[in-house]
C-alpha cells in the first residue's frame, strides 16, 4: 500500500507542473544565442581563398613534417594537420601555390 501511494505522490507532482514549463520545453528556440546553438556544423576546409582560411588558421594548414619553402624566415606555427591539409588541397588546390606542404602560409 505505501508503494501506491508514494506512486500517486509522484504522479500529482508530476500534474501539477506549470504549463507554461510544459510548453516552453516543447517550442523551438527563438533567442539568436539559443539558434546559434542549434546551428549545424559549418564545413571547415571549404575556403574560396588564403584570406578565408587565414581567419580560421592565422599561419596556414600544413602537413605533419611539411616546411616553408622561402628565402626568408620560414612559418613553422602554422595549424599541423595531414588529415585537414588533405581536405582543403583536395577542394582546392591552388591554397599551396609553392606545393611545400603548408596551405596559406602566413609569417
Amino acid at each position: 500500500m505505501r508503494g501506491l501511494v508514494a506512486a500517486v505522490a509522484a504522479l500529482a507532482v508530476v500534474v501539477s507542473l506549470p504549463a507554461t514549463a510544459v510548453t516552453a520545453a516543447a517550442q523551438p528556440p527563438t533567442s539568436v544565442r539559443a539558434m546559434a546553438a542549434v546551428k549545424p556544423l559549418v564545413v571547415k576546409y571549404k575556403f574560396k581563398n588564403c584570406t578565408a582560411l587565414n581567419k580560421v588558421y592565422a599561419h596556414g594548414v600544413g602537413k605533419s613534417g611539411a616546411r616553408d619553402h622561402t628565402s626568408g624566415t620560414p612559418v613553422t606555427d602554422f595549424k599541423v594537420s595531414t588529415s585537414l591539409y588533405k581536405k582543403i588541397i583536395k577542394y582546392r588546390k591552388s591554397l599551396d601555390r609553392d606545393k611545400d606542404g603548408i596551405a596559406c602560409e602566413r609569417a
